[in-house]
Order: structure tokens, then C-alpha cells, then sequence
């Protein structure tokens, strides 16, 4: 139910977990009042379209490697499938079947409002929505996120392809699926499709799968992919598609007949397509030409994540472009809310926790294929790229930790190091089980860690993070 106030000091159009953020965070531990303002699921993409419904399709297929490289365990497992069905419903059991009513209950235990609906900028501190006028005591917070890109490829967009959200919200499984793409949302959904049964083609333009990574994590996934069945094809060109009786019968269900794809003039057929080929700003709509501001664009922030300077319009999470990431986008939030705190209570603005500076080289992020890669700050290439002078120490992942972790134990890691400064600038580390060594990293980097500290941090053993042992000593042997 819409609150009966249109009066707030602050107002947050978009209801994802990085608008939550800024909205808890701007009125928390005060009299203050909130509004989010959101024309679908209060909860946003990760909570139903994203992080959520993706990890739960992944973790199955990850525990049943793990399981047939596991004596004693895989005896038991045998060349058993998975449970489609039992994995699709503990899916469910986190997308909560697409109900938010758990979230809705959590932001007004927070103290903030729900507006349904589609919000839009008309003035200063000022949002409509669906003809209502809510007005802002101190700030606005866009918080809309991204939509999938679909090409402009000859008729693909008639084909009625699948984005991301009939990925992670499958109800069908192809017997045979095109992916379009090779970054993150291509590798992670072809991962569990392959867990689910389905034969999986990956149509990508690059020469090599997550591109933005060091080169060895793609060749390493890409490896994994294989093994499990998939095909590669690489520096591939879509040129056409084509669709047999195209119908749109929901999220995750098979939108037709076969699908025709002409690949560098070779005809492919599937039973289904998916578009996995990068994401657009949610701003075409939010009004901000009414403030001068050009519409349909990531929108750029100050340090503060204003618009602008602007002092009361802010921008946070994928919408601004920085760093498109949830957790990097509840960060912002975190940022934004405290300066919306701040500056309502007259509070100076000097602490560091008023200015969002992780995302300037300091990003951690985790991609979920067979292989983990979990990776921090800057690559090899885009270091040098910034003229920084670079050391590069790699190891192989093998420890006492990961042979005991399981059988036919493979991962690699690296170090990206300023020889200047004595410390870490980027790290990258593939394997199974390696999500939770990132921050480690993260802090080492954040902190700027010299690498004779990082000597005392001795890793307990028999775990993965004796990694950063090996990779240490082996500095040490380069250095002598």
C-alpha cells in the first residue's frame, strides 16, 4: 500500500539492494524519512533476476564436481546428473517465486516507505510517479540499474531470444542452447545449463572468454567449459538469426520453434538463444532533461556520487557506469547514504567514509563457472596501461590445501606488484573453492600492504591460502 506522505527527505527511485542501501543508511538512527520508489520488485535484479537465482543454479553443479573428485564420495555419485527439478525449486525457494512481500516488510521495519510505480525527475527534488508528486526535504538517490542489450543483429530481437532473466529463471531446459557472449553472465549461465542437461554452443566475438580478466583465467574456463561439453567458438561473427513461430511464453520457457544462426556464414540450429552480450543504463526515462542532463547514459558522479554537482541528485550502482557490480553498488549506496546523513545534520564531510574510492582500482569481484575466479584491482595489462612499473609473480595452485580439498585439484594465481611502492595492485586467482582468498587480496591492496608485511601474515595450514606462501617465496627467489 503507497504511503499517504509525498513529502520525504529522501527519496531513492529504484528498489534494488543499492537502493536499499542508501536509503538505510541516509535516515538510520534518526527521525528522518525515506521512500523508494520502484515500478517492479522491491528487491531488484540480484535479489530475483541476478546474484541470487544465478549462485543457487551454480552451487549444485559445483558440489557434485567436487563430489566425483572426492574418494570415498564419488563412489556413491557415480555419473548421476543432477536433480533438475529438486535444483530449480531451491531456486525458487531465494527468488521467493518473484514475490517481494518479505522485502516490503523489511524496508518498512527500516522506516521506509514503498511507492509503486515509475518514478521520474520533474524539478529540483522533485518525482513523479504515475502522476503523484513526491517531494524530497534534502536528496534523490537513482538507483535504476541496468537492462540486458540485445543487437541490433538481423532477426534476433524477432526471435524473442533469451536475456539473463530466462537464464537464471529457467523452467525449461533447451536440449541445445546458443549463448551469445563471453563475459561473466555467458560463462556463468553456460555453466549451469551445462549442469542442467543441456547442450551449450558460445557464439563470442573476442578471442577469448572474460575478456576484462588476466588472459589465463579465460583460457582456464574456457578449458573447464570443454570438458563438460561445451563448444567455443571464438572471434565468431553473428550474421543472421531466424525463429520458427516466435512466442513469448514466459520467463525461462522455450520462446518457440528452432533457432537458425548464420555464424561466419555456417548455419547453426538450436532450441533456444541466449543473449548475453553486455548491459544498457536504466535512465531513459528518469527525467533528467529536465535538469539538463542527457537521458539514456550512464550517468556521471563525483566522489560523493553526485550528479553533477548537484548536491542533493545522486547516482549509485550500475547506473552510474563505475563499477558494475552489487556488492560495489551497495558500497555507493553506503557512501551516498552517509553523505545524505551528513550534510541533513550539518556534519563536515572530511572522513574518508564520505568519498567512494574502492571503485578506483580496488574492485574485488568473483566470477562462478567450474572454475572460481576471484580477482582484485588491477590486471597485468591495464597496470602497465597506467605506467605503473609491474612485477608479475604466478604459481600454480597446488598446496596442501587444494590436494586435500579434492582430487585433480587445478588453479592458478597471480600477483600484480608496484615494484615502486612494494605493494599489490591487482591479484587474480582460477580454481575451485578460491572466491573466499579475494579479500585477503582486497585488504592487502586497500591497505596497501607492503610485500615484507604480507611475509607475517602466515597462512594456516592445510588450507588454499597457502597460496599467498608460495606465491611469496617465490618473490623471494626472484628477488635473490
Amino acid at each position: 500500500m503507497a504511503p499517504e506522505s509525498s513529502e520525504f527527505d529522501v527519496i531513492v527511485i529504484g528498489g534494488g539492494p543499492v537502493g536499499e542501501n542508501a536509503a538505510q543508511y541516509a535516515i538510520q538512527g534518526s527521525d528522518r524519512t525515506a521512500a523508494i520508489v520502484e515500478h517492479e520488485l522491491v528487491g531488484g535484479e540480484c535479489s530475483y533476476w541476478a546474484c541470487m537465482p544465478s549462485k543457487a543454479l551454480l552451487r549444485p553443479s559445483e558440489v557434485l564436481d567436487t563430489a566425483r573428485n572426492m574418494p570415498g564420495v564419488k563412489e556413491l555419485v557415480g555419473d548421476q546428473p543432477l536433480d533438475a527439478d529438486a535444483v530449480l525449486a531451491r531456486r525458487e525457494s531465494f527468488t521467493h517465486g518473484l514475490d517481494d512481500s518479505s522485502q516490503v516488510s523489511w524496508a518498512e521495519s527500516a522506516g521506509i516507505s514503498v511507492v509503486r510505480g515509475h518514478g521520474r525527475l520533474t524539478g529540483e527534488k522533485t518525482v513523479e510517479v504515475d502522476g503523484r508528486t513526491l517531494t524530497a526535504r534534502h536528496a534523490v538517490v537513482l538507483a535504476t540499474g541496468t537492462t540486458a542489450s540485445v543487437p541490433n543483429t538481423p532477426g534476433l530481437r524477432d526471435a524473442r531470444p533469451w536475456i539473463s532473466r530466462d537464464a537464471t529463471n529457467i523452467h525449461e531446459t533447451p536440449g541445445h542452447i546458443a549463448v551469445i557472449g563471453g563475459g561473466v553472465v555467458a560463462t556463468e549461465a553456460a555453466t549451469w545449463l551445462l549442469s542442467l542437461g543441456a547442450k551449450v554452443t558460445m557464439i563470442v566475438r573476442g578471442s577469448s572468454l572474460l575478456a576484462g580478466s588476466e588472459p589465463f583465467a579465460g583460457e582456464l574456463v574456457a578449458s573447464a567449459l570443454k570438458e563438460r561439453g561445451a563448444t567455443i567458438m571464438l572471434d565468431a561473427s553473428l550474421e543472421s538469426v531466424s525463429r520458427e513461430n516466435p512466442a513469448d511464453t514466459g520467463i525461462g520457457r522455450i520462446h518457440g520453434g528452432p533457432v537458425g544462426l548464420v555464424v561466419d556464414g555456417t548455419e547453426i540450429v538450436a532450441d533456444e538463444i541466449l543473449v548475453a552480450a553486455g548491459r544498457t543504463p536504466a535512465s531513459a526515462d528518469l527525467g533528467l532533461s529536465t535538469l539538463g542532463l542527457e537521458e539514456g547514459h550512464y550517468i556521471d558522479v563525483d566522489d560523493h556520487l553526485n550528479v553533477s554537482g548537484l548536491e542533493w541528485l545522486y547516482a549509485v550502482g550500475d547506473v552510474n557506469g563505475r563499477a558494475p557490480l552489487t556488492h560495489m553498488g551497495k558500497y555507493q549506496g553506503r557512501v551516498a547514504g552517509d553523505v545524505i546523513a551528513a550534510r541533513a545534520e550539518g556534519k563536515s564531510l572530511d572522513s574518508k567514509r564520505f568519498r567512494a574510492t574502492a571503485d578506483h582500482g580496488q574492485v574485488p569481484q568473483v566470477v562462478f563457472t567450474p572454475l572460481e575466479v576471484a580477482s582484485v584491482g588491477l590486471t597485468e595489462a591495464k597496470a602497465r596501461k597506467e605506467g605503473i612499473d609491474v612485477e608479475i609473480v604466478a604459481q600454480d595452485i597446488a598446496v596442501a590445501g587444494s590436494s586435500l580439498q579434492q582430487d585433480n585439484y587445478s588453479g592458478r594465481a597471480q600477483l600484480v606488484i608496484d615494484r615502486d611502492t612494494d605493494t599489490i595492485v591487482g591479484a587474480t586467482f582460477v580454481g575451485p573453492g578460491v572466491a573466499e582468498l579475494v579479500h585477503a587480496a582486497t585488504v592487502a591492496l586497500v591497505g596497501k600492504v607492503s610485500l615484507d608485511d604480507l611475509w607475517h601474515a602466515v597462512p594456516s595450514y592445510p588450507t588454499v591460502s597457502e597460496i599467498w606462501l608460495r606465491l611469496l617465496e617465490a618473490r623471494r627467489t626472484a628477488d635473490h
